[in-house]
């Protein structure tokens, strides 16, 4: 059985895409990046939304001669894992992997079986797509690269009217300034 596990870098404001919608808007130092590539190592399944999974079609395709090593290592990784794109807008022939699996629309009973299934960590990706998840208590594992910006306004990383009483487990600062927090439920 699986853990659900939800992050990401977001704004020092609390926002994960800026007011565009855009979820570029951060570029990780060496560092961070090294940080991202040993946190997938735990990830068995991924979980996003449409535009999550468009962001991240970059990793499925070969090294660029250009890529460094921990951008090689992230993309196999990427490509290694499991992946559940929740739209009800893509079509099967948009999906780049015969591992990724489109699912119209992700209940919650779906994603228990998902969390049920799975090897390792799962990851759900994209604050719409993990709103739902949160509220119901599903998500175990809160994972956050606080980076010192202030966006003013975006997409939030976390929903409104949810209270949890959390416990911080893990934390780090780079010299970026960027912060990694990760939570668990008290």
């Amino acid at each position: 059985m699986g853990t659900l596990c939800y992050g990401g870098s977001i704004s020092l404001d609390g926002y994960l895409a800026d007011a565009d919608g855009d979820f570029g808007w951060y570029v990780p130092s060496e560092p961070v990046f090294a940080s991202h590539v040993d946190r997938m190592a735990e990830v068995s399944t991924e979980v996003l939304g449409r535009n999550t999974y468009a962001l991240m079609r970059y990793w499925e395709s070969e090294p660029d001669d250009g890529w460094n090593r921990l951008e090689k290592e992230f993309a196999r990784r990427w490509r290694d894992i499991d992946k559940v794109v929740a739209s009800s807008t893509l079509t099967r022939a948009g999906l780049g992997s015969d591992r990724d699996r489109l699912v119209a629309d992700l209940g919650l009973d779906e994603l228990r079986e998902i969390v049920g299934a799975a090897t390792g960590l799962v990851e759900i990706f994209g604050p719409t797509v993990a709103a739902a998840a949160i509220r119901a208590g599903l998500v175990t594992d809160f994972r956050f690269y606080v980076v010192p910006v202030l966006m003013g306004g975006g997409l939030r990383a976390l929903p409104d009217g949810v209270r949890l009483d959390l416990r911080l487990v893990e934390h780090r600062t780079f010299d970026d300034g960027v912060t990694y927090l990760r939570y668990v439920p008290r």
